[in-house]
């Protein structure tokens, strides 16, 4: 709970989450996700904090942490999986490739970040890219990251082989995610889109694709709809100009002419009792 993760409870925190699971496993006295969770219920202790010193790449890590997300005791009624974003904020690929899984196998939207090469995105299972369709460089070398040092680890991921990598991403229609991020020459902040590999390592992942593919047809004719009906609203135009109940927008102009009438209306009638 430091760096990212620990900037991010506490904007959350701030923000007034209603709900905030924190995982982590390390221990500085006490453990970090129990010394987080004493900080910010100072800060809002509306919001409801759930403390888990876990190594989430472990079985029982995994299982603990794919059970707490499914758990709906905060909403009981909404659909879906028990939380509504997942924020990975580790500074390792195997927590990352755990994270992955667990939200393929829940169809849950997650976001990951890292510090070191300032990149940020977002993961929804079947429409975007997961974590194993686009790897890291050392990752899908078959490199084990616990033997590189830092700084090693950083140089063999970005900086030799980056354009060869993406060249070979290119046919699957994505690039690497670490071409994303802060550009602080320029001051800004570049996107690109990154589909889904439909050759990912992950079978869920497969799965998740076929899904949405299946359900894309109904998804983008209900935002067509909508999309005209915006349009028609903010145009002033009837939805339908013609119904048979003769219902019809009454305007401001309206209102004012139909009660001056009716205001003469019964003007007369009182003068006609008072004759």
């Amino acid at each position: 709970m430091q760096g990212i993760g620990g900037v991010a409870a506490e904007m959350l925190t701030r923000c007034g989450i209603g709900r905030l699971l924190l995982y982590d496993y390390d221990k500085v006295g006490m453990t970090k996700t129990d010394a987080a969770v004493q900080t910010l219920s100072d800060i809002n202790p509306d919001v409801v904090l759930e403390s888990y010193t876990l190594n989430i790449t472990t079985v029982h890590g995994f299982e603990t942490f794919i059970s707490s997300l499914k758990n709906k005791s905060f909403h009981p009624t909404e659909e879906g999986s028990g939380v509504d974003l997942v924020l990975s904020c580790v500074d390792n690929y195997e927590a990352r490739m755990a994270v992955n899984q667990a939200c393929n196998e829940l169809n849950q939207t997650w976001m990951e970040s890292d510090a070191v090469s300032g990149h940020r995105r977002l993961l929804i299972p079947g429409e975007t890219a997961c974590f194993a369709c686009a790897p890291p460089l050392v990752v899908a070398s078959g490199v084990d990251e616990r033997t590189l040092k830092r700084r090693g680890f950083v140089q063999h991921l970005c900086l030799p082989q980056c354009t060869k990598y993406t060249e070979a991403l290119a046919q699957f229609g994505h690039v690497s995610p670490y071409l994303q991020g802060c550009n602080s020459l320029k001051d800004y902040f570049p996107t690109m889109e990154m589909r889904p590999n439909p050759q990912c390592s992950h079978a869920v992942c497969l799965e998740r694709q076929k899904e949405y593919l299946l359900a894309k047809p109904a998804r983008d004719a209900a935002a067509k709809t909508k999309m005209e009906a915006e349009s028609f609203l903010a145009t002033g135009i009837p939805l339908h100009a013609d119904n048979e109940w003769n219902i019809r927008r009454v305007t401001a102009a309206d209102t004012t002419t139909t009660t001056i009438d009716d205001l003469e209306e019964l003007t007369k009638q009182l003068d006609a009792l008072n004759a």
